[in-house]
């Protein structure tokens, strides 16, 4: 099961003590050598949105220590700053991170939040090199200062003395954490005092549902949260025989990406209304039959497969093999199986060639294999030769590839299996503080993490009535990585913008 799960967030593709990391004793004499903390300070200029901004880039690492005063962790991020702040410690501030959970923060840092950005061939495979950098008139840089966070085993962070880099590879460590970098780099650099935000993706919702929860209880109050293609339940994405809840809530993606794809019986007038349509289906119909089982009449049954198969473009015969249960790697498959091509998974607008025309699941996601080479390539090259840093080092795009990178999925308190879920932490968080706001970004064509398994937590956070007026949602015509799509990526700056804006000030 934890491999499972895991798999779902991979892009190449959230209590205790803040700063307690638990870590199994050794000697002395076995601990790690402790390194000093790097910087490279470089200076530069970018456009954003109109406006000529001259930044300060820190690419560097940062010591952590745990409750007894001990280092555990060499963190390792990348900050930007804007010059010419009269009071800095007033500029609000947010810390970005992508998912996995194994995940460097390269994909946010290159796509939308950073002064460069890397170029790609949206939605086509992108050739190989040369690829292009640009200037990122689209950072966030304008509205926020930004430090882009590397969690221990991806990028250059590591455990350090007498910790091992297993003990940050679980959900409540990996809060704790998380957690104790942002409060060390607050610290570092005066930055009590600034409105402060957190802005995650995929996994990184699950992460920042706990963070913002675990630094409310340590008296640092968050002014907003961004979720970026969210999953905080991980039982809405995780296909098995005992819940059908994320057959549910991948229906109107799956009529979303059957429309993209042509590949519907009829041609809707409008997607939002299709989608909407889908939505009432899954949540009524398609859920009562789920429901019934086996007490399903063969005539209601007919009716529900012949919905399916308006909905998603899948054929009636299909359906009724697959029982009206269809998993996302199926429908990826599924959908352009005739045409010999399989579809994205993190974004649905992408299509590849089949490797196998038979099989029962999608092998690969034709998205990752698109874009992957070009964001790597370009943010190494970005991060040696322009940020001056990390020449070095090793710097993993993933924890995957250091050895026994496992995820702890248990809670502590947690005495009976359950899917992993932050929506209680979040919940916690904004009954605590009331004036937390959240922002929900969801794109269309997320077969990853799709728009309806947000709506679906967000509407079961059991929070007062008034407290659901501060979520807010977005949507995107694009898929898990919204701002590869251009239209999108100005949408998202508009919109967290406009939230930094509106939040930031009392």
């Amino acid at each position: 099961m934890k491999k499972l799960i895991l798999s779902f967030f991979m892009v190449v593709i959230s209590t205790a003590g803040l700063s307690v990391i638990n870590v199994q004793a050794q000697t002395d004499s076995s601990a790690k050598a402790i390194p000093e903390a790097k910087q490279s300070v470089t200076q530069h200029t970018v456009t954003v949105d109109g406006e000529e901004i001259e930044y300060t880039a820190t690419a560097g690492t940062m010591i952590l220590k745990n409750n007894k005063g001990e280092p555990v962790a060499s963190f390792g991020y990348t900050a930007y700053s804007k010059n010419g702040v009269e009071d800095k410690s007033t500029r609000p501030l947010t810390f970005s991170y992508n998912g996995g959970p194994g995940s460097s923060s390269l994909w946010l840092h290159m796509g939308v939040m950073g002064p460069r950005r890397v170029v790609v061939d949206d939605p086509n495979s992108t050739p190989p090199a040369p690829y292009e950098l640009t200037d990122n008139q689209y950072s966030m840089l304008d509205a926020t200062d930004i430090v882009m966070v590397d969690p221990v085993g991806t990028g250059v962070s590591r455990a350090i003395g007498k910790a091992e880099n297993k003990d940050f590879w679980g959900l409540s460590q990996d809060v704790r954490s998380v957690s104790n970098f942002i409060k060390t780099y607050i610290s570092e650099n005066n930055r009590w005092n600034s409105p402060k935000y957190l802005l995650g993706e995929s996994y990184g919702t699950t992460r920042s549902a706990g963070i913002v929860d675990h630094l409310q209880e340590q008296g640092i109050a968050m002014n907003g949260v961004v979720l970026v293609s969210t999953v905080l339940d991980l039982r809405t994405i995780s296909f098995g025989d005992a819940d059908f809840t994320p057959y549910v809530v991948y229906l109107p993606t799956y009529a979303a990406v059957a429309e993209y794809h042509g590949e519907l019986s009829h041609s809707p007038e409008s997607l939002e209304a299709f989608i909407e349509d889908a939505r009432q289906f899954a949540s009524t119909e398609y859920t009562e039959a789920l429901m019934k089982g086996e007490e399903l009449s063969e005539a209601r049954r007919n009716e529900i497969i012949n919905r399916l198969s308006y909905f998603t473009g899948l054929s009636k015969d299909y359906l009724d093999k697959a029982n009206m249960r269809v998993t996302q790697s199926e429908f990826t498959k599924q959908l352009l199986r005739e045409k010999g091509k399989t579809v994205g998974r993190l974004d649905s607008r992408y299509k590849g060639y089949s490797l196998d025309n038979l099989s029962q699941n999608a092998i690969y996601d034709p998205q990752s294999s698109a874009i992957s080479p070009a964001y790597t390539t370009m943010f190494l090259q970005y991060y040696h030769n322009e940020l001056e840093f990390g020449k070095d080092m090793q710097y993993n795009i993933s924890a995957y590839s250091l050895p026994g990178f496992e995820w702890d999925w248990s809670r502590p308190g947690s005495y009976f299996p359950t899917s992993p879920t932050t929506a209680p932490d979040l919940a916690d968080a904004m009954v605590k503080n009331p004036n937390l706001e959240v922002l929900v970004l969801n794109g269309y064509y997320d077969l990853a993490t799709p728009f309806m398994g947000a709506e679906y937590t967000m509407d079961h956070l059991e929070i007062p009535s008034e407290l659901e007026e501060n979520i807010s949602m977005e949507y995107y015509k694009a898929g898990h990585m919204m701002y590869i799509h251009k239209p999108s990526l100005k949408k998202m700056h508009d919109d967290v913008e406009r939230f930094i804006q509106q939040t930031g000030q009392n």
